[in-house]
């Protein structure tokens, strides 16, 4: 993802320069990204930056009027209306107000020169989402929007660290600020550390959770009417700038909130879906409803053949340009996302909308099948789950903003950015901390999204949702809709990730009637078991059976073939297992092998 990379150091300066233009070269991953460095020999600091070409693209670094404050940032920032210019402004905010990182509303990080002082501040956004990776060394201390930056320099630290593999491939993200690579590790959210003849003084924090979760709560109107104030008053910022805005329809309700509150004149914005090979899924059938409704037009981006034909090259780049974080399983997101930059430079989502407003829970523990590792990794899997365990005893929403986002949801926004800037409005500061305020009875039910939508939009309050929420139905037809919508949504579930074995078995038995062409497409554009079983068959066995792979010091080889074999051959299903397994030898050969 595009970022700063660099050090803050008192080794000799010709060393550090070679040290920072390697770690630049290793974030140049398309021919779009253009770079630059800074140096300030006096301060000990190095630092460079990798950005998608862009109308603003060229104005790092950001420096006062006298020279004293430089400031070198990374993503977007909305708090002002000045971000429509482009981020020059907030090198004044820097030099005039020394709180300013807590006015700041985005995802984002940088850093901070103050000559006046001789001193260094690095930082990100509250929420940790534009990530930071971080290796202190004696003589050096090493900062980057991706860690191969700092693997590039250190090669020491190409090694599996076993406890966030644990955590990896048993809750899908490492938690706690950690990587899968031993001696790196990731900024808590909010960081404000501050360095000083090239060391640290200060590991500081801009903002608490608490300021948030202590506030007074409101009842249900009061509460409604103040996020609707603060959703429509904020979300034309998220609209803001030069560059062309795409929108990424669902069928859901958080995408159809911003359409409802946007307004946008007709055939101005340019939206889009996810289709997939079988049937139009339920986001596609309805987004184009809504497109529709708004007068702005609406294409599919399908995941089919060209997709399945390409699936060696986007899961081995999806692993390498999150550094392991995201598995292959999003490969197809990156294939889409190269499409969507061409429709738009910026996409619009939305994202996190259900984690803010509903306290969705995106993740949890789902430990490998038993026998996959070793007995010596087992201890590791039992302490991740305990970890998460104690993780979510916390305020809902702070889980979910503070700490589900940025080790969950970060793999995928990473993942994504590396072709577009994503945007959302459901992170914004005060949005978020409007929804702290919400009695519990809200948090519960879709009822707040649903009337946002009807005071926003009553043409889209009567499309329905994907799921059957909302519409201009009676109250049987509704009803009898919702529960087809559910046992369709719940039936693909089980013909793909979540078929258990001994259906696996019957459905092998009737193979020949390809049942899954029922199920399969409604509501997903992605069909990993069947893929891996069909198309990717060649491709699975030939990663997973190979010599490499099966001599990994952490798998029990023979539980790798047999997963392999069986759901090769149609009558297991182990799709999340090859995910997994995939997504390991991925990260083995291209951060570890290579050192």
């Amino acid at each position: 993802m595009p970022g700063i990379v660099g050090l803050i150091t008192k080794m000799p300066s010709q060393r550090a320069k070679q040290e920072l233009c390697r770690m630049v070269k290793s974030l140049q991953h398309e021919s779009f990204y253009v770079t630059g460095t800074w140096i300030d020999e006096s301060l000990g600091v190095y630092v460079g930056w990798v950005a998608r070409e862009s109308p603003t693209s060229d104005q790092m670094p950001l420096r006062s009027e006298t020279g004293e404050t430089v400031l070198v940032f990374s993503g977007e920032e909305f708090s002002d209306p000045e971000s429509l210019k482009g981020p020059s402004y907030l090198v004044h905010l820097a030099e005039e107000s020394p709180s300013f990182l807590s006015g700041l509303n985005g995802r984002f990080h940088g850093l901070l020169a103050n000559r006046a002082t001789n001193t260094v501040t690095l930082f990100n956004d509250r929420y940790g989402m534009h990530r930071v990776y971080y290796h202190d060394e004696k003589d050096a201390f090493y900062f980057a929007a991706e860690a191969k930056a700092i693997l590039a320099v250190r090669p020491e630290l190409r090694s599996i660290d076993i406890k966030g593999m644990a955590e990896l491939v048993t809750c899908g993200c490492v938690l706690n600020n950690r990587t899968v690579f031993g001696g790196i590790h990731v900024l808590p959210p909010a960081s404000e550390w501050v360095f000083k003849n090239s060391a640290i003084v200060s590991k500081g924090a801009y903002f608490e959770p608490r300021e948030w979760e202590e506030q007074e709560s409101l009842d249900e109107e009061s509460y409604y009417q103040e996020l609707k104030r603060v959703f429509s008053r904020n979300l034309p910022r998220y609209f803001s700038g030069e560059e062309r805005i795409g929108i990424s329809l669902t069928g859901g309700l958080d995408s159809r909130m911003i359409m409802a509150w946007h307004r946008a004149a007709p055939s101005s914005l340019p939206c889009y879906s996810f289709g997939g090979m079988f049937h139009d899924c339920q986001d596609v059938v309805m987004a184009r409803k809504v497109a529709n409704a708004c007068q702005q037009p609406h294409q599919v981006i399908p995941v089919g053949e060209e997709f399945l034909a390409q699936f060696p090259h986007y899961s081995e780049r999806t692993v390498y340009l999150t550094d392991g974080c995201s598995d292959v399983s999003h490969s197809a997101d990156l294939y889409i996302n190269e499409i969507a930059r061409g429709i738009a430079p910026v996409r619009m989502t939305g994202n996190y909308g259900g984690e803010v407003l509903r306290s969705v829970r995106a993740f949890k523990p789902m430990p490998p099948p038993p026998g996959l590792f070793r007995a010596d990794i087992s201890p590791y899997i039992e302490e991740a789950k305990q970890t998460y365990s104690d993780l979510i005893r916390c305020h809902p929403l702070s889980f979910a903003v503070f700490r589900q986002a940025p080790w969950h949801h970060y793999s995928l926004q990473a993942l994504e950015q590396t072709q577009i800037a994503l945007r959302s409005p459901y992170l914004d500061n005060d949005f978020v901390r409007t929804v702290f305020r919400a009695p519990k009875s809200t948090l519960s039910s879709n009822d707040i999204s649903l009337r946002l939508i009807a005071d926003g939009s009553s043409a889209l309050r009567r499309i329905r949702t994907d799921r059957g929420l909302g519409g201009s139905y009676g109250v049987v037809r509704s009803a009898i809709l919702r529960n087809y919508l559910e046992f369709t949504f719940k039936a693909e579930y089980a013909y793909d990730y979540g078929m258990p074995q001994w259906v696996a078995h019957i459905d092998h038995a009737f193979s020949q009637l390809h049942l899954e062409r029922l199920f399969l497409g409604r509501h997903k554009f992605y069909h990993f078991r069947v893929w891996y079983r069909d198309a990717l068959s060649r491709y699975v066995r030939d990663m997973l059976l190979d010599s490499k792979t099966l001599s990994r010091p952490y798998l029990e080889p023979r539980t790798v073939e047999m997963m392999v074999n069986g759901h090769l051959k149609g009558d297991h299903n182990y799709t999340t297992a090859i995910h997994k397994l995939l997504t390991l030898e991925h990260l083995h050969r291209l951060f570890i092998d290579s050192q």
